[in-house]
C-alpha cells in the first residue's frame, strides 16, 4: 500500500474510534432520535459532491426500484440500526458499545450465506464461536460494570445485528450504484424517513443545539459520519475491501483507550480479554489460507 492508501485507512480508524465517546458526550444533551437524524443528514449532505462525481463517472441511472432499495437501506441503517446504536450508547459505557458494534462482521457472515450466496464454512463457524464468546466475556453479563445496563447491551446487539444486515443488503446493488453514492443517498433518504417517527413522538429536530454542543454535533456529522465514510470508501477504491477493513480491525483496540482517557471509563481484564478474542476471530476471518503457487 502507498502513502495515500495508508492515510485513508488511518483517518478512517481514528475517526471511527472516537465515535462512541463523542456520541456519549452529545447524548447527554440531545435526544437519541435527534442526534441520529442530524448526524446522518449532515453526513449525507457532505457526501453529495463526491457521490455526484462518482455517478457521472460511472454513468449511473437510477430506476424506481433503485430508489426504493436505497430508501429501504437507509431506513434499516438509520431508523433501526443507528437509532438502537445511539440508545445503546446512552445506556452502556462507550468502551463496551464500541466492542459490540465492531462485532457486526460476524452477522454479515450469517446474512451473506442466505442473501448473496456466500457459503458458511467451518472456518466462519469457528470465527462466529470465538467472536460470540469474546462478546460475552467483554460484556460480563454476570457482573456488569458500572454504567452498563442489560437494556443498553440489548440495544447494542440489535444495532450490531441490523448493521450486519444493512452491510449485506448493501452488496446487492453496490456494483451498479457505487459505494459513495449508495451511502450518500441511503443516509439522506433514511434521515427523511426518520422525520416520520420523530414527528409522531414529538421529538426535537434542532431544539437544544447551541454554543455548548454545536462543535460536537459538527464533529459527529461532518468528520465522523462524512469524512470517515468517505475515507473508508476511498480506501476500498484504492487498495480493496480487505485492506480497508483494517480500520475496523484497529477500532476495538483504540476506542476503549480513548474512552479511558476522555470519559475515564475503566478498562477491565474481561474487556481486554474479550477484545483479544474478537481480534483473533477477525484474524482468522481475514486469513485466506491460500498457499502461493509455484511457477
Amino acid at each position: 500500500m502507498g502513502k495515500k492508501e495508508i492515510f485513508y485507512i488511518v483517518v478512517t480508524a481514528l475517526l471511527f474510534s472516537t465515535m462512541e465517546v463523542v456520541l456519549k458526550i452529545a447524548g447527554q444533551e440531545l435526544d437519541a432520535y435527534q442526534l441520529t437524524f442530524i448526524r446522518f443528514a449532515i453526513g449525507g449532505i457532505f457526501l453529495i459532491p463526491f457521490a455526484v462525481k462518482e455517478m457521472k463517472k460511472r454513468a449511473v441511472k437510477l430506476t424506481r426500484g433503485d430508489w426504493l432499495y436505497l430508501t429501504g437501506l437507509g431506513t434499516l441503517c438509520i431508523c433501526i440500526s443507528m437509532l438502537a446504536f445511539q440508545i445503546g450508547i446512552d445506556h452502556t459505557n462507550a468502551n463496551l458499545a464500541s466492542v459490540i458494534i465492531c462485532s457486526n462482521p460476524i452477522f454479515v457472515m450469517i446474512f451473506a450465506h442466505f442473501m448473496v450466496n456466500d457459503r458458511f464454512t467451518k472456518r466462519k463457524a469457528l470465527v462466529l464461536g470465538i467472536s460470540v464468546l469474546g462478546l460475552i466475556v467483554a460484556a460480563n453479563p454476570f457482573g456488569l460494570a458500572a454504567g452498563n445496563t442489560p437494556f443498553g447491551i440489548l440495544c447494542m446487539v440489535i444495532a450490531s445485528v441490523t448493521f450486519g444486515l444493512y452491510t449485506t443488503a448493501g452488496k446487492l446493488r453496490i456494483a451498479k450504484i457505487g459505494g459513495i453514492p449508495q451511502t450518500c443517498l441511503s443516509f439522506i433518504l433514511g434521515s427523511i424517513v426518520m422525520l416520520i417517527p420523530m414527528g409522531i413522538l414529538h421529538k426535537p429536530i434542532i431544539a437544544g443545539i447551541g454554543m455548548s454542543n454545536i462543535l460536537v454535533v459538527l464533529y459527529i456529522g461532518v468528520l465522523v459520519t462524512g469524512v470517515g465514510y468517505l475515507c473508508y470508501f476511498l480506501a476500498i477504491d484504492s487498495c480493496g475491501p480487505a485492506n480497508a477493513s483494517i480500520a475496523f480491525f484497529v477500532k476495538p483496540m483504540f476506542a476503549p483507550i480513548i474512552a479511558l482517557l476522555v470519559l475515564h471509563e475503566s478498562l477491565t481484564w474481561n474487556m481486554i480479554l474479550g477484545i483479544a478474542m474478537l481480534l483473533i476471530g477477525s484474524l482468522i476471518n481475514m486469513w485466506t489460507g491460500r498457499k502461493p503457487q509455484r511457477p
